[in-house]
C-alpha cells in the first residue's frame, strides 16, 4: 500500500517520513513522494485557505495517476498547505506564506523579519498547517496550530522557512535552534499529521 505525498520539499518529505516512521511499519505502508512515480507539474493554489489549498493539491496528484492508469487502487495522496500568520500584520503572510516576497524562501524570511522589525521587533504569531488526504471514497483534511511569537532577529541554523524568527509557546529558543526532534514533537505539521492519522489508519484498514 503506498502513501503518496504531493510535495516537491526534500525537507517536509523527510520530516512526514520520520513522523509516520511507526504508521508506515505497522500497516506495512510505503511512503513516497509523487515526484517518485509521476513527472511534477505546477498546481495552482488559488484557494482561500490552507484547506483548499491542500485539498486542490491532493486532488490534483490523485487526478493525474488516475489519468495515467498508475494510481492503485489503495493509493493514499496526502497533502501539505501550511504557512505563518502574524498578528500585527492581520493574520499575513497567511496562505501566502510560501510566495511572500515571489524571491524564494530566503527572501520571504527576509521580507518578514524587517516588516517584523518596523512593527517594534516581535508580535504573537502562530503557524497553520493543513493536511489533505484524497482516495478513491473520498476526500478529508485535518488541522494542526503552533502559537508563539515572531522576532526581528535571525536566530539558529536547523529547520527551514520562518523557522529562525519564530519563538514557540513555552520556549525561548528559535524553531531554527531547536533540534529535529525537539520541533517535531511541537510543530503544527506534526499535530495536523497525528490528527491525520486517525483517518488513514480507519483508510488502512478499510
Amino acid at each position: 500500500m503506498r502513501l503518496i505525498l504531493a510535495s516537491s520539499n526534500r525537507d517536509k518529505i523527510r520530516e512526514i517520513q520520520e513522523i509516520y516512521r511507526d504508521l508506515a511499519r505497522d500497516s506495512k505502508l510505503e511512503i513516497l513522494a509523487w515526484s517518485e512515480i509521476l513527472e511534477p507539474f505546477e498546481i495552482d493554489e488559488n484557494g482561500k485557505s490552507f484547506k483548499e489549498n491542500a485539498l486542490l493539491k491532493s486532488k490534483a496528484v490523485f487526478n493525474a495517476l488516475k489519468a495515467q492508469e498508475i494510481l492503485e487502487a489503495r493509493d493514499i495522496i496526502l497533502s501539505d498547505d501550511s504557512g505563518i500568520c502574524v498578528d500585527l500584520l492581520g493574520g499575513k503572510p497567511g496562505i501566502h506564506s510560501a510566495r511572500y516576497s515571489r524571491g524564494g524562501a530566503e527572501a520571504n524570511l527576509e521580507k518578514l523579519r524587517q516588516e517584523v522589525e518596523k512593527l517594534g521587533g516581535i508580535s504573537n504569531a502562530h503557524y497553520c498547517a493543513c493536511i489533505g488526504i484524497s482516495t478513491s471514497i473520498g476526500n478529508y483534511s485535518a488541522h494542526g496550530m503552533m502559537y508563539g511569537k515572531v522576532i526581528a532577529q535571525k536566530r539558529g541554523n536547523n529547520g527551514f522557512g520562518y523557522d529562525p524568527i519564530f519563538i514557540p509557546k513555552g520556549f525561548d529558543k528559535t524553531l531554527a535552534e531547536l533540534s529535529s526532534r525537539e520541533k517535531n514533537a511541537i510543530s503544527h505539521r506534526k499535530i495536523a499529521l497525528e490528527n491525520a492519522q486517525y483517518l488513514l489508519r480507519s483508510l488502512l484498514e478499510k
